[in-house]
């Protein structure tokens, strides 16, 4: 469906998504603490399993747990954080600007 300015109808419209841009990169910072924070847990046991292999191991096995709970946690949280700003993009703000006279406005709400 082509978008159309409602005050100049102009076609030359642009979507914002400020709260889904907003939303994707407050989940996925938060997410990746999160993620972090209870990998921690998780790279205590990958650095006791990597002790059998000796002090490297312990280091190795770690790191790697932290780094990817930090950026499982960080996927998860940006996705959720998109999704929470396109409902609020479609649903709460003006999420259309006219390229040609500025107005802002949002998609028009069909009744049933």
């Amino acid at each position: 469906m082509t978008m159309r300015c409602p005050y100049c109808l102009s076609y030359q419209v642009d979507t914002l998504n400020q709260a889904k841009k907003t939303g994707s990169a407050v989940g996925t910072v938060a997410g990746a603490a999160s993620g972090a924070s209870a990998s921690f847990n998780g790279a205590r046991v990958g650095a006791s399993i990597g002790a059998i292999v000796g002090p490297v191991g312990s280091v190795v096995g770690g790191f790697a747990g932290a780094l990817l709970g930090g950026f499982l946690g960080g996927v998860a949280g940006g996705t959720a954080g998109s999704k929470l700003g396109e409902f609020v993009d479609d649903n709460i703000l003006d999420n259309y600007k006219c390229l040609r006279c500025g107005y802002t406005f949002s998609q028009p709400r069909h009744s049933h």
